[in-house]
């Protein structure tokens, strides 16, 4: 059996990862799951930063910063009902019980914290992965509105 020398090893482990390294990337593309940066979609100012998470098969989003407010350096949801009203809307989950469905995922809710209005929502991936279209709409997904998540590195 013949053994590599320390110094071959540590060439063979770098080439691994640098083979490895862009399908790892490209994997974690491929889904809503992870960090991004919500763009409002009349400003076309980044407003917050949300956390796209699985738990269990479906995603939840949670906010995890808010960059832009109207309402002061820490906002509360106001005009939300229930156990949201009045709470902080940093660290709030605005977005839950999303699954897969073929290539969007749906099926779910999404709250906007401004008017406290909870809609049906459907996520679709773009440009490689890098942004998420985030159509919330009531009734039917025709009609509603989009914003276009990009994608945290």
């Amino acid at each position: 059996m013949k053994y590599l020398p320390k110094s071959g090893l540590s060439s063979f482990a770098i080439a691994a990862c640098l083979l490895l390294g862009p399908a790892a990337a490209w994997a974690a593309s491929d889904t809503p799951v992870g960090t991004w940066k919500q763009v409002d979609d009349k400003t076309g100012k980044v407003k917050s930063i949300i956390q796209i998470t699985d738990e269990g098969g479906q995603l939840q989003g949670k906010v995890q910063q808010i960059l832009v407010s109207d309402d002061g350096p820490n906002p509360v949801c106001r005009k939300c009902d229930g156990d949201k009203k009045d709470q902080p809307i940093q660290g709030m989950t605005i977005l839950w019980g999303v699954s897969k469905d073929g290539d969007v995922w749906d099926g779910g809710k999404i709250l906007d914290p401004q008017s406290g209005t909870v809609y049906k929502v459907k996520l679709t991936m773009a440009d490689g992965g890098q942004k998420l279209d985030v159509h919330g709409y009531v009734g039917f997904s025709l009609l509603g509105r989009s914003q276009i998540w990009i994608r945290q590195q």
